[in-house]
């Protein structure tokens, strides 16, 4: 597996939660956790990025990938303590310091479709927060299973979960 992480967040999910996923750039996950959208996206992140680093999902020197939204001093600082390179797309109010990230973006965007549709995690069906934590702990075991397996036998497309498709 790649040494590049990335972060992606906001899949919204029933009863106002949302996920928040860190993964590999083949879209193992690392790391994820259900908040309450109300908590600041910067916030949740920095909390879940710095539990994945005391797990030792993340290595020192680690860089993650994320959001325009992550822009900002205190959330860039708590970064750089925990170790973590974070980089994000540039906003047009800012010079240019990481350049094109389109193709990594496509990559990001396509981690989250293979979550959304292959998995069903929109339409989980649970109707309690108990219910909707176990229902996405389930897919994410799932997704990181059928990685995994990809892996074991050296399938070529790591996160196609076609296979496993009944």
């Amino acid at each position: 597996m790649g040494r590049l992480r990335l972060l992606r967040l906001a899949l919204a999910l029933l009863l106002g939660l949302k996920l928040y996923l860190v993964t590999t750039l083949d879209g193992m996950p690392l790391a994820w956790c259900l908040a309450d959208p109300k908590i600041g996206e910067r916030e949740v992140a920095a909390e879940l990025l710095g539990h994945a680093r005391d797990l030792a999902a993340l290595p020192a020197g680690v860089v993650v990938i994320g959001d325009k939204g992550f822009a900002g001093k205190d959330f860039q600082r708590d970064m750089l303590a925990l170790g973590i390179t974070f980089v994000r797309p540039d906003r047009r109010d800012e010079n240019r310091r990481h350049g094109n990230l389109a193709l990594i973006r496509q990559r990001i965007e396509s981690i989250i479709n293979t979550t959304k549709a292959q998995l069903s995690l929109e339409r989980h069906g649970a109707r309690t927060p108990a219910g909707v934590l176990a229902r996405t702990a389930q897919r994410v075991l799932a997704l990181a299973a059928a990685i995994w397996h990809n892996w074991a036998t050296d399938t070529p497309a790591k996160r196609s979960l076609t296979a496993y498709d009944h």
